[in-house]
């Protein structure tokens, strides 16, 4: 018996909470939802947290249902306290505006925007203009402040102070909900499982104001074993934007993801089909690299091109074998810095920020961590001439995971 569209949703470990389950999933399967995710434009870019959710999206698509991206023109004015301890940096309207423009181009990779196959809103459009008694008298007497109060989205901020503006949030993206009801026949609201609050006043004034049934499904957060949320890295997010977050930088991130995450990242992200990735969990011991490998090569394809997951994919094993590859992160030297024709390990580590100082590079090298084109080095006053850093260059590697290749320019 072949698996339902819903029940692959619900095997790959992505439905965390749905209201009226029967309804949702008859819908769902027979490819005749129309459901919307919102996205605000707090960056210039998606990102990892991001890519779940377009995914999902692309997935139901295939299935013939109907998506409709809306990006936040209006709500990213207000910002989300959900998940927050603080409240958002205020954006001007030109950076909102810019932003969204940026999520659109991002989303058409995912989602076929073709004639009556998706539709991208803005909720500028509609919540810029409300007038706001108008607003008090049609939206704001459906709820009751006292329930309000006890959603997730509000407690955590009641011990740091909640600003009146953000508390209004929870009534806009009801009213997005509303709206899209009435304008579209969007009848389902898709969302990562800290919005299930807003998403619930928004079926609840839809019953409220049109006594209509409206769904609302939340996607499991993609955590790692360590119950954080993934797609962060030291120096930030993991952008969906190559000129952010380079292709080879992207397969790097889920080349290293911890063994635990491996087969849930797999479920969870790629359209390999469950039979696939069942086989690939039987595979032993070392080869739970190479199922990273399959990962990172079928994430980066999704979201950069084969292409690009083809020369990233090369760049990661020339990096793991020792030798350089074009198309890794490099560090430039100058015949400047070199002394006698020569330049010491401390001084690449330093120049290649692969150490913020000179005495934490030479405590790398003495506890074994640095290796040079796949050779450890522990020597402190090793040195490399300047033949060794012509032409490709060299690897130079600190811990598992921080590389460079340095070249003479």
């Amino acid at each position: 018996m072949t698996m339902t569209v819903y029940d692959e949703l619900v095997a790959r470990g992505l439905v965390a909470q749905v209201t009226d389950e029967d309804e949702l999933k008859e819908l769902i399967n027979a490819g005749k939802a129309k459901f919307y995710i919102g996205f605000d434009a707090t960056a210039d870019s998606l990102h990892v947290g991001h890519f779940m959710t377009l995914c999902l999206m692309k997935r139901l698509q295939m299935a013939g249902n109907k998506p409709i991206a809306l990006v936040g023109g209006g709500t990213t004015m207000i910002g989300d306290p959900s998940g927050r301890t603080d409240m958002r940096q205020m954006m001007t309207p030109e950076q909102i505006n810019h932003n969204c423009e940026c999520f659109k181009k991002q989303m058409s990779k995912f989602i076929d925007f073709g004639e009556d196959k998706a539709l991208l809103v803005n909720n500028a459009d509609w919540l810029l203009d409300l007038n706001y008694v108008d607003l008090l008298r049609e939206v704001g007497a459906q709820f009751s402040v006292n329930r309000m109060l006890t959603a997730e989205c509000y407690k955590n901020r009641m011990e740091r102070g909640l600003s009146f503006l953000e508390f209004n949030y929870m009534i806009m993206q009801a009213y997005d909900f509303y709206h899209l009801y009435e304008k579209y026949g969007c009848q389902m609201q898709l969302g990562g499982n800290d919005q299930w609050s807003n998403m619930l006043a928004g079926t609840d004034l839809i019953r409220r104001k049109l006594g209509e049934n409206a769904y609302a499904m939340t996607i499991t957060l993609l955590l790692n074993s360590e119950g954080n949320k993934m797609g962060k890295t030291a120096n930030g997010a993991v952008w969906l934007d190559p000129n952010k977050t380079s292709p080879f930088e992207f397969y790097q991130y889920w080349r290293n993801v911890a063994d635990a995450d491996v087969f849930k990242c797999m479920r969870m992200l790629t359209f390999l089909s469950l039979e696939e990735i069942e086989e690939i969990e039987k595979w032993e011991g070392n080869r739970i690299n190479e199922a990273k490998e399959v990962l990172a090569f079928e994430l980066t394809k999704l979201v950069h091109s084969e292409e690009e997951a083809i020369k990233a994919q090369e760049s990661s094993r020339a990096l793991f074998s020792g030798a350089a590859h074009a198309d890794m992160p490099t560090t430039e030297i100058e015949e400047a810095d070199l002394t006698d024709g020569a330049i010491d390990l401390i001084s690449l580590l330093v120049k290649a920020e692969l150490a913020p100082t000179r005495s934490e590079a030479r405590r790398n090298i003495e506890q074994g961590g640095v290796t040079v084109d796949g050779e450890k080095v522990s020597d402190v006053k090793a040195t490399f001439t300047k033949d060794a850093l012509a032409g490709d260059g060299m690897v130079i590697k600190r811990g598992k995971k921080k590389f460079k290749k340095v070249v003479l320019k």
